[in-house]
């Protein structure tokens, strides 16, 4: 099965993308893992990337494609992939109905999870990070630590990052409804645009999301 999966900035994509391919036995194929291992193993494209991210500048589109094509093109997503961050606009979009003729293929859905944007703002501006360890994650709501503003698990201090404020998360949501939330449309003209609803517990989501897809439950 080949997947696109898209939705706003904390809607949670990249835990339901680990989820999904597990479940359909894809393999999750996400743009920044592409960035960071064509970087990593210094690449052609991952050297152009470098070079304009060192630039501060945006990578443009064909670096971006020529990772995804050379990702998709191995064994392991012979029988399918699931894509988070790839799209990203429509043009990528249109890149990708073509690589996919090229080798007679198509995509099977394109699945938008839906999260209202106030939510997107309370999970997101809610996130604390802890300073000794960036992988003890809490929330203020959600999962809230013993002691205001200390780490449960090793006592250190709890900090917003400065990208996850309220003013810079509507920015970034901005940008999604600009970019990227086109590709729903040009997706929707297709007939491949399955939309579920990403509020709820993780579990929740991916049940509702495998049986919305093709043949869900069976993939299941």
């Amino acid at each position: 099965m080949r997947i696109v999966l898209v939705g706003p900035p904390g809607a949670g994509k990249g835990t339901q993308a680990a989820y999904l391919a597990k479940n359909l036995s894809i393999p999750h194929i996400s743009t920044g893992d592409l960035f960071r291992a064509n970087i990593s193993q210094g690449t052609d494209l991952g050297k152009q990337a470098k070079a304009y991210m060192d630039a501060g500048d945006l990578v443009p589109d064909s670096v971006t494609i020529g990772m995804a094509k050379d990702r998709m093109s191995q064994p392991d997503a012979a029988n399918g992939f699931l894509l988070d961050g790839f799209p990203r606009n429509v043009s990528q979009a249109e890149a990708l109905d073509e690589m996919l003729r090229a080798e007679g293929m198509r995509l099977d859905a394109v699945l938008d999870l839906e999260v209202p944007e106030d939510e997107v703002v309370k999970r997101i501006a809610g996130r604390r990070i802890c300073r000794n360890d960036s992988s003890h994650v809490f929330h203020v709501t959600y999962s809230a630590p013993k002691t205001e503003g200390v780490c449960d698990t090793c006592g250190g201090e709890l900090y917003q990052r400065a990208d996850d404020s309220e003013d810079t998360v509507r920015n970034r949501l901005e940008v999604y409804h600009t970019q990227t939330e086109p590709i729903i449309d040009y997706y929707k003209a297709q007939g491949l645009v399955v939309t579920i609803s990403a509020l709820g517990k993780v579990t929740e989501v991916t049940e509702r999301a495998m049986a919305a897809l093709p043949n869900g439950d069976k993939a299941a």
